[in-house]
């Protein structure tokens, strides 16, 4: 049932190779060679900036697992820690009721020894010895 033809066969296309020009002018080594550059140049940016790395040995992977351990300790003893305030005192901060003592200095002592002088004499008297 199928009739003779004197038209010529159809063509097959030709194979798929790495010379085939596929987009652009551009052959299909250069497509994929532009598409894994731009894939590689995107997976590095992103390790850059995510600062991912892959350990490369059971070594690195337990000393980081290590350190992570040791980060969490130190951050959950030191919410333990009471602020500072309730540990010293504050400079500048009013003194307590409790402490009010003066250090005692040269300029302090030469002070008071001056005030208890001047005290026990009378400026009038002062006046009329002269």
């Amino acid at each position: 049932l199928s009739q003779a033809t004197t038209a010529p066969p159809k063509k097959k296309p030709d194979p798929v190779t790495s010379e085939t020009v596929v987009i652009w002018g551009l052959r299909l080594w250069q497509v994929v060679g532009i598409f894994a550059i731009f894939v590689l140049a995107v997976i590095i940016t992103l390790c850059c900036i995510f600062k991912c790395r892959i350990p490369r040995t059971r070594k690195e992977i337990e000393a980081r697992y290590a350190q992570r351990q040791a980060a969490k300790n130190y951050a959950d003893k030191l919410d333990t820690v009471p602020p500072l305030n309730e540990l010293t005192e504050i400079p500048g901060a009013q003194p307590t009721e409790e402490k009010k003592e003066e250090v005692p200095t040269v300029s302090g002592k030469v002070d008071k020894a001056q005030g208890k002088k001047d005290g026990s004499k009378d400026p009038k008297k002062k006046d009329g010895e002269k």
